[in-house]
């Protein structure tokens, strides 16, 4: 990941990695202060800011560009409802993705993420119903 990490804009990850790098790094265990650490760290390119990305599940998203963190609330589901976590995370940043190609903002991207990971859980398996739509 380090030498990787200069030459990316977006940084994506849950709370287990964000807290193993805070620790390795010697960060600490605050969440929003590893993603502000995480996004200053050195790029080999300067014309756009990083943008780090922290799911925390059911809790808040957690992302930190240019000394800011901003913290954008998961919608609740009911425990029912939970089938399975796997691939919730890919999920996540495939939606986030699909919407910011096309232009949207991050809090739009955000939002379509915790769509898209939101009805991944609801299933068993990593699959999507053809039938679902993002709106």
């Amino acid at each position: 990941m380090a030498q990787a990490l200069p030459y990316t804009d977006y940084v994506f990850g849950n709370e287990s990695e964000a807290l193993a790098y805070g620790e390795l790094k010697k960060w600490g265990t605050d969440i929003p202060t590893i993603a502000l650490r995480l996004a200053a760290e050195p790029k080999k390119s300067g014309t756009r800011a990083r943008i780090v990305v922290f799911t925390q599940g059911g809790d808040e998203t957690i992302v930190a560009k240019e000394g800011t963190v901003e913290k954008y609330p998961v919608e609740t589901l009911e425990k029912e409802k939970l089938v399975d976590t796997n691939g919730a995370g890919d999920a996540f940043v495939g939606g986030f993705l699909s919407v910011l190609m096309k232009g949207g903002d991050i809090k739009e991207s955000v939002r379509a993420g915790h769509w898209a990971s939101r009805v991944i859980i609801q299933r068993s398996g990593c699959t999507f119903p053809k039938e679902c739509e993002f709106k």
